[in-house]
């Protein structure tokens, strides 16, 4: 009989992202392996185990934070996949999100809120945060948006504590030109940017609309008002590693280049429910738009709805949104067929019905129109 294998998942329990980790490599192991798993509790930047020196096992899985922990796990000298960005240990495989992606979905619903004016408040003792701030300035730039970010001191100068930091956001907050769209680089820093604003009587979405990432539903939903936040791809994420992992046990050499996963969208909740559009009658219709898209609306609904001919509103959308509202409304049917795609087992012809496709086929047709892919491509490259 084949022996089991003995895994590692070094991986803190303490926030969604992590436990999306933990769930996807759970997911493959089941469909695949059996493997016998030793999970500690831990938080981000725990110390290793104390069990982990003596272990004999073959393989592990880990969010390498810390030189501590990276030591202990080069000291093993077993296969090892790596999903953590702070890259302690650079020659071996590592899984994680894409950033460029995320500030892209980040900007892209902004931008469609109308915002002109664009922030960023990021957390410099992280890779991805660094690399979000990055994208986000060169995609804003790139639109020709204004761009403002907030770097807060880092922890490691000595010069940091709560209050003065909570001090430079509020500072850095006041002076920003309003209306305007602000990603935090987390939920965490995004629920702190809600706590300045409502101290300093700023009104949200409406003055400064908010947007974090990881889609903590538990953050998201107990934040004031509740908080928007790009959907990552965590699940995914945790398979790939164990993916990874099983092919590196079984003897085969791998690359240590990343692999990158494509977060699934975004979260709309409170924190951008707003339209910073100065044509109240476009910024009209695209409320209507977000509200009815997947109900089977087209054009001639809109209409009813709008004082304008249909020419006259055409005109007007592209020249505030560079689209026509016929493109709108299938922008935002896509959106929610991707969501259910990556995050349900719906048939296609469920999926029709949810978002206001009349057939199948003609779902499948919209979305390869739209995306290049088949649903069915689209759903096998975003689930487990």
């Amino acid at each position: 009989m084949k022996a089991r294998r003995s895994v590692a998942l070094l991986i803190e329990t303490s926030n969604a992202y992590a436990r999306g980790l933990l769930t996807g490599a759970i997911e493959y192991i089941r469909g695949h392996e059996d493997w016998s798993i030793h999970l500690p509790e831990l938080q981000r930047t725990s110390a290793p185990p104390v069990w982990l020196d003596q272990w004999r096992g073959d393989g592990i899985i880990a969010r390498i934070e810390t030189e501590e922990m990276a030591n202990a796990i080069l000291k093993k000298k077993l296969p090892t996949v790596d999903v953590s960005a702070a890259r302690h240990v650079p020659n071996i495989p590592w899984v994680e999100t894409d950033d460029r992606q995320i500030a892209q979905l980040a900007v892209e619903h902004l931008r469609e809120r109308g915002f002109k004016h664009f922030g960023f408040v990021g957390e410099p003792g992280f890779n991805w945060s660094k690399w979000r701030e990055q994208h986000f300035e060169a995609i804003s730039h790139q639109a020709n948006l204004q761009q403002h970010t907030y770097r807060p001191i880092p922890q490691e100068t000595g010069r940091q504590s709560p209050t003065t930091e909570k001090e430079r956001l509020a500072k850095w907050l006041d002076q920003l030109p309003k209306p305007i769209g602000i990603m935090a680089c987390y939920d965490i820093k995004a629920r702190e940017v809600l706590d300045a604003c409502r101290e300093l009587g700023i009104l949200v979405p409406e003055q400064v609309a908010v947007i974090g990432a990881d889609n903590d539903e538990l953050l998201c939903n107990l934040s004031d008002p509740p908080l928007t936040s790009v959907i990552p791809n965590s699940r995914k994420a945790g398979f790939e590693a164990a993916h990874l992992l099983d092919r590196m046990m079984s003897g085969e050499q791998l690359q240590n280049d990343a692999i990158l996963i494509e977060p699934i969208g975004i979260e709309t909740r409170q924190s951008t429910d707003t339209l910073a559009i100065e044509d109240p009658d476009v910024a009209m219709a695209l409320r209507y738009i977000r509200r009815n898209a997947t109900n089977g609306m087209n054009v001639s609904d809109l209409l009813k709805e709008i004082p304008l001919s249909r020419r006259v509103l055409e005109s007007r959308f592209q020249k505030r949104l560079g689209r026509t509202p016929h493109q709108e409304i299938v922008r935002q049917k896509i959106s929610k067929v991707k969501q259910l795609l990556a995050e349900t087992e719906l048939s296609l012809v469920e999926i029709a019905n949810r978002t206001g496709f009349d057939h199948a086929e003609y779902l499948s047709v919209a979305f390869k129109n739209r995306t290049g892919k088949t649903p069915r491509t689209y759903r096998r490259e975003h689930r487990s």
